[in-house]
């Protein structure tokens, strides 16, 4: 559904050294900065981008927004969250764990960026 996604920093390097530590933590590669200084990460067929915003204005966090990523198994969201945590994130919510979701048990972790930008490591936990 979707072509990517993109969030917008106040200080590239200060995110390459975020987001490099969670994509390397969940199996992927660190990012490749673009001609115009956007950060990309490709990674199981999805690409998540980092910019500075367009018009000029400081990056501001969605309200009531999250970017969610796959893993593997707990585990990897254990090491996503840390990673996150050693480099600049914010652990926020309930710590990692389980929970109850609609379709079964779900382990989540979340973090805010060094930005303000929600996001979540979630994995399925196979049914019982």
């Amino acid at each position: 559904m979707f072509s990517h996604i993109m969030v917008g920093s106040n200080d590239i390097a200060r995110s390459k050294k975020f987001y490099d530590a969670l994509f390397v933590a969940m199996g992927g590669k660190p990012g490749v900065a673009d001609a115009r200084g956007r950060l990309a990460y490709t990674h199981n067929g999805g690409r998540f981008m980092v910019s500075k915003p367009i018009d000029g204005k400081p990056a501001t966090a969605a309200n009531g927004g999250t970017i969610g990523f796959t893993m593997s198994d707990a585990k990897q969201a254990e090491a996503w969250h840390k990673a996150g945590v050693a480099n600049g994130g914010t652990s926020i919510e309930d710590p990692p764990g389980v929970r109850q979701g609609a379709a079964g048990q779900i382990y989540l972790a979340y973090l805010r960026d060094p930005d303000g930008n929600k996001l979540c490591a979630l994995h399925r936990m196979p049914a019982a």
